[in-house]
């Protein structure tokens, strides 16, 4: 049965490819080739049958069923029988089919390029025959075209090649015999290629597989395979089997895997970027633990210090507040030494430990391995921030890349729907998750195709703009007040702190709880303002999801920010300047102290609105309002949560070397915790969106604000402010700096050589000037990763545009050559019809 083509862009065989086949400019490149070897091989008459046959193809198409299967309109054309049978609903949809093609629009229609070649079955397998022809030849010479049979020849349109219907079905049975032979020679990499690339169904492809297989099958059985041969197979066989399963045992390691694909099925992409983010602090911290860890607690742990007398007593409360007894801890800055860690001393033959040596004595010195903890602490801490820095600039720039994507929704919608399913998932568990996962997918990804703006009139434009303005306004005012009262209160605690220090009756107890006043309002801050932008935000009535998270995401990242740089003045603008004033011996500490606590509260209270916030609420609307649905996870304020969190980490590694420990547990159980209370008191957003982006947003946040302004204020403490007198690796020293200052002076003096050493010191590291031009190049080339981004989409997304646009233009062109036929063919009509009437 022969049909007409359709030439509609919007019709579905356009869109499953099914007109043109997969790279048939490298099978015309590939048959001129061969006629070209042939022709100088002396195969002229080969050749010259071929463009012969090419000539009578090219002349003699003014036929309607020559647009049709090749195969089946040749042995249709045979029989001498047309049967043109139309779809009422395509008739009714496309006016380009309403009626049949002249011989010249024919002609047209049969040299555009998508129509080169027939897309009968027997005319796909020759065509593959010849491609697996062409793999087997890499390996081997090419033999002469007079090997081939003629059926075996690459077809040229696809028309024609049969002789007769008699011989058409055998002719297709070697071409499929032939074409299984070929993949059975074939690589198992090459043959799942060539499968994959051949326009055939899926049943089709499954059969030739089976084939393939079955004679690989049946030619090893049926050889004599020697016993040293059959072991080797044997060996081969069980190295690949252990090296799958090992694999899929590195893969069962992965943090979190199951409990992320559950929660990606059920809440979408936005919810998951959350966790995602959290598992990548995690790694974050995981990596300072280990560094100072290795470089700083260890080696001070194995050499303790000498402590001074009247050590206070554990009570419990140096958990909530981190002083009294961790503060002769390696948890803290003070318990630090400055002394030169050596590890033995060899003199006469004799052996003597002295872990802590401040000698100078050089017959020892020369034959230890010293350690010496100022540099250690100065060094650990500068290149742990700057490979942190390097991780992320990485990290960023790879998100760049994979989130901005050039797709559009509809093709990653198609392939979604074809061409996501696992079909190696074989456990009932695992295919509930990955359906109910793709079927998450392909709501957010309908929701985003299915997504129409909203034209307003100019009214409604006004109206809109003032209340977004109004919202504005009261989240800017609400954070300045916030600000302006921490600033306030901090001064109060500070003014308390020095009238504690001068009174002689204290209690220390007493004296630390009061020091949890500040974290415990910073933290009700932090949890009741996003309560108030979340009410300015449903007062805006946005339309899309997406652009309300990322309103939500701005507005708390003014919040952190605006606290955290009121803090960050606090410490270092009142206590680190003046530390005597209100009784401190060891000002770094005290700070180590203040951030392990507002941790510890940003936990705390992080628990209490999981707690009232999600598992209460869902409680009382569902019993109490009798509503059905549950809370929303704010996936905003979560975020910006733990941004502030590991931002208040980077701050206290300095002043707390152990506090990136503190961090991995609580975000350990933070993700615990939050997962049971996403599972079951919270639900899937009402409008499922895509969220490509977040992920990039969240690295970007946290490289930008939060690294950035920790890196800032830890070089400005090592840079600028003096160390304690009487504690810390650095005592006696105007700045942190001046460590390794000094021992890029002893280097020099012990050998003049290295004086070049100490001047790239001095000009790479106590200088400004080289920092912020390493920052500067660490921006440009994150800007230039995103330009270069930019510049692919747009210029993919033109190049899809000039597609659409030559769609376009054919259907035209074939509209107004119909038209033009159907005018020049009436008057004939009517002349016909007069020599009739004569």
């Amino acid at each position: 049965m022969a049909r007409n083509v359709n030439f509609d862009l919007n019709y579905p065989l356009m869109e499953a490819g099914l007109e043109s086949p997969v790279d048939e400019e490298g099978v015309h490149d590939s048959f001129n080739q061969l006629i070209a070897e042939q022709s100088q091989n002396g195969g002229i008459s080969d050749a010259y049958e071929l463009q012969q046959l090419q000539r009578e193809l090219d002349e003699g198409r003014d036929d309607v069923a020559y647009l049709s299967s090749p195969g089946h309109e040749y042995r249709g054309r045979i029989k001498g029988r047309q049967d043109v049978e139309w779809d009422e609903d395509e008739r009714q949809t496309d006016p380009l089919i309403a009626e049949r093609w002249s011989s010249a629009t024919l002609r047209i229609l049969s040299s555009m390029p998508s129509r080169t070649i027939g897309r009968s079955r027997g005319a796909i397998i020759s065509q593959y025959y010849n491609r697996t022809m062409q793999l087997r030849r890499r390996r081997q010479s090419r033999p002469s075209i007079k090997d081939f049979s003629r059926s075996a020849r690459p077809s040229i349109r696809g028309y024609g090649i049969e002789a007769d219907e008699a011989d058409g079905e055998g002719t297709e049975v070697s071409k499929r015999e032939r074409l299984v032979n070929n993949l059975q020679n074939l690589s198992v990499t090459d043959r799942v290629r060539m499968l994959r690339a051949m326009p055939l169904s899926v049943a089709e492809k499954s059969e030739l597989r089976r084939l393939a297989l079955q004679k690989e099958k049946q030619t090893l059985s049926g050889s004599k395979l020697p016993c040293c041969s059959r072991l080797k197979y044997y060996i081969i066989i069980a190295v690949r089997q252990s090296w799958y399963s090992w694999l899929s045992f590195l893969s069962s390691l992965q943090l979190w895997q199951v409990p992320l694909k559950r929660v990606s099925g059920r809440f979408g992409t936005g919810v998951l970027s959350y966790f995602i983010f959290l598992k990548t602090l995690l790694y974050f911290n995981l990596f300072l633990f280990l560094v100072t860890g290795a470089f700083l607690v260890l080696p001070q742990a194995v050499h303790p210090p000498v402590l001074p007398a009247g050590r206070r007593p554990f009570s419990g409360l140096e958990l909530l507040t981190g002083a009294g007894y961790f503060s002769d801890t390696v948890m803290y800055y003070g318990y630090y030494s400055n002394d030169t860690l050596n590890k033995s001393c060899k003199d006469d033959g004799a052996v003597q430990n002295d872990p802590v040596s401040n000698s100078t004595g050089h017959d020892c010195v020369s034959k230890s391995l010293s350690y010496k903890m100022s540099l250690a602490y100065f060094f650990t801490i500068g290149m742990a921030f700057f490979f942190t820095c390097i991780i992320l600039v990485y990290s960023m720039s790879k998100s760049f890349g994979r989130s901005f994507r050039i797709d559009k929704s509809h093709s990653i919608l198609a392939m979604k729907a074809f061409c996501s399913w696992d079909f190696k998932v074989i456990k009932k568990t695992s295919v509930k998750l990955m359906s109910e996962n793709i079927c998450t997918q392909l709501k957010e990804l309908l929701a985003e195709v299915n997504h129409k703006r909203v034209k307003n009139t100019v009214g409604q434009k006004l109206w809109r703009l003032m209340v977004h303005g109004l919202a504005w306004a009261i989240c800017l005012a609400s954070t300045a007040a916030c600000a302006t009262g921490i600033y306030f209160f901090s001064d109060h605690m500070h003014q308390n702190l020095q009238q504690s220090s001068r009174s002689v009756n204290q209690n220390p107890l007493l004296n630390e709880a009061s020091l949890l006043a500040l974290p415990v309002l910073v933290s009700l801050i932090n949890l009741l303002l996003p309560g108030l932008f979340n009410l300015a935000a449903w007062m805006e009535d946005y339309e899309s999801p997406s652009v309300r998270t990322y309103v939500a995401i701005s507005r708390n990242l003014l919040l952190k920010v605006s606290v955290l740089g009121v803090l960050c003045y606090h410490w270092l603008g009142r206590v680190a300047s003046d530390p005597s004033s209100i009784g401190l011996t060891c000002w770094e500490s005290f700070v180590g102290q203040e951030l392990y606590r507002f941790l510890l509260m940003d936990f705390i209270f992080t628990l209490l609105d999981t707690l009232f916030g999600e598992f209460l609420w869902g409680l009382f609307s569902e019993k109490v309002l009798r509503r059905r649905r549950k809370p929303a996870f704010d996936i905003a304020r979560n975020v910006l949560e733990l941004i502030y969190g590991q931002t208040l980490a980077w701050l206290g590694v300095l002043f707390t070397p152990l506090l990136p420990a503190v961090q991995i547990l609580k975000l350990l159980l933070l993700f615990y915790i939050k997962m049971s209370s996403v599972m079951m008191n919270c639900q899937a957003p009402r409008k499922p969106y895509r969220v490509s982006q977040m992920t990039t947003v969240f690295i970007t946040l946290l490289c930008f604000p939060s690294f950035l302004g920790a890196s800032v204020c830890v070089t400005y403490t090592m840079w600028s402010i003096k160390p304690s007198a009487s504690c810390g690796p650095f005592r006696g020293l105007k700045t942190m700096f001046e460590a390794g200052k000094q021992w890029v002076q002893e280097m020099e003096k012990h050998d003049p050589k290295l004086s070049v050493v100490a001047r790239a010191h001095s000009y790479l590291v106590e200088h400004p000037l080289f920092l912020f031009v390493g920052a500067g190049i660490f921006l440009l080339v994150i800007y230039f990763h995103s330009q270069v981004v930019d510049g692919q989409r747009k210029i993919i997304s033109l190049l899809q545009e000039q597609i659409e646009n030559e769609g376009e233009d054919k259907k035209f062109l074939i509209t107004k050559l119909q038209s033009i036929h159907e005018q020049k063919r009436t008057p004939a009509r009517r002349l016909t019809s007069q020599d009739s009437a004569c």
